[in-house]
């Protein structure tokens, strides 16, 4: 009743300086906005990295039913219009801008990525019959423990939710505890895994196995990459390196530490392929050729205090993957890779030893990459139920006249 209230009265102000506002802040307002189709589904997320995780559910969704995607950010919104979505900027949480998208949208069900719950959607959501799903939901022991202190809050919120797929079983347990029904509880995913998992790797070749890819690197790791690569190409004269900068802007520094060391090699902005002995990939959005590519890769950002680039987009190609030690960014994969014997953790020191061996084994290069990649799959996990379950609310929801109630 509080947050009503005060969001209403903030609602009203708001509405009657609507005339002096820019366009966006009208349409964060509701008072704006682009030709939407109504019905369907909405689609909230936060912004740029919320929507990325949601990808490939948003294609799958709008494949079956009109889907409107809503963003709290500019660059958020226009991501979702470069995606081929209906996009506007999220109505702030006052009773008025609410009620407006909604008699706009007209949706049937409410989609939110992760962990954006507001009072006066959920609520204006439910009187309206609207469905809610919340899918890759997080909650750690320190938010749930400030949730805790607000229940009149955030169990009214929970409990309208008709269908929740969490990232973990600690966050399922939390929610379920601040108000959650058990059975809403849906399959677990993590969607920031989903478009890894998507990938179809190519078959293991011995050509493949003779190809390290040194993925993303930064300045300070190049040479440590090229070193490494020398020592291990003494020992097998056919092994290929494709070294991708992070920064392809960067290049012709990259350039000059591969001469230096009396390599041929090729420049992907000049025209070179994977074919050559060394490639310099230096361009961008290519990265899934490399990845095909090669049978190896080093997940770079380890051999610097940058805290390593994610191991999961090579584990979804089914790569043998190499790291540094500084991998703080993501260390309970790292660490859970290396128990399973699908990564190897390297020092600078050790890289040309354990590079040598690696690419002189394909066996057991294959061995890591297939552990790698099921490991991939059982923490993304199958978004098929979910789909499936979300479209069935929506069609459920949706007006007869529409003939697909």
């Amino acid at each position: 009743m509080i947050w009503r209230a005060a969001t209403g009265l903030a609602g009203a102000v708001l509405r009657l300086s609507g005339p002096f506002l820019g366009e966006d802040r009208r349409e964060r307002l509701a008072l704006a906005g682009p030709e939407v189709v109504p019905g369907g589904i909405w689609l909230h997320a936060a912004s740029v990295g919320e929507l990325n995780s949601a990808r490939m559910l948003a294609r799958a969704l709008a494949s079956e039913l009109p889907l409107t995607v809503t963003t709290n950010s500019l660059t958020g919104r226009a991501l979702a219009r470069r995606m081929g979505h209906v996009a506007v900027l999220a109505p702030l949480d006052v009773p008025q801008a609410v009620a407006r998208f909604l008699d706009r949208v007209e949706p049937s069900v409410l989609v939110t990525v992760e962990n954006e719950l507001w009072p006066n959607r959920s609520a204006m959501a439910a009187d309206l019959g609207v469905a809610q799903v919340v899918v890759g939901a997080r909650i750690s022991e320190r938010s749930a423990r400030r949730w805790a202190r607000v229940p009149r809050l955030i169990r009214p919120m929970l409990g309208r939710i008709d269908l929740l797929s969490a990232q973990d079983a600690g966050s399922e347990a939390r929610l379920v505890a601040l108000g959650l029904p058990q059975t809403a509880l849906g399959t677990r995913l993590n969607l920031k895994l989903l478009a890894p998992a998507q990938v179809v790797p190519p078959a293991d070749t011995a050509g493949r196995a003779r190809v390290v890819l040194a993925a993303s690197t930064h300045e300070g790791e190049d040479a440590v990459i090229l070193d490494a690569f020398v020592a291990a190409r003494a020992a097998m004269p056919d092994l290929r390196l494709i070294l991708a900068p992070r920064h392809p802007e960067r290049g012709d520094a990259v350039a000059a530490l591969i001469a230096a060391r009396g390599l041929e090699f090729g420049r992907r902005s000049q025209g070179a392929g994977p074919e050559a002995g060394v490639l310099l990939a230096d361009t961008l959005g290519e990265m899934a050729d490399w990845y095909a590519a090669a049978g190896i890769c080093i997940t770079c950002g380890s051999f610097t205090e940058r805290g390593g680039h994610t191991p999961w987009e090579p584990a979804g190609w089914r790569c043998a993957i190499l790291h540094g030690p500084q991998v703080s960014n993501h260390a309970g994969d790292y660490a859970d890779l290396d128990a399973a014997g699908a990564a190897l953790a390297c020092s600078a020191q050790s890289l040309p030893q354990q590079l040598v061996e690696l690419a002189q084994d394909p066996a057991r290069q294959q061995h890591m990459g297939q552990a790698a990649r099921q490991m991939l799959l059982q923490r993304a996990g199958d978004p098929a139920a979910l789909i499936a379950r979300i479209l069935d609310l929506a069609r459920t929801g949706l007006p007869d006249a529409t003939g697909l109630a």
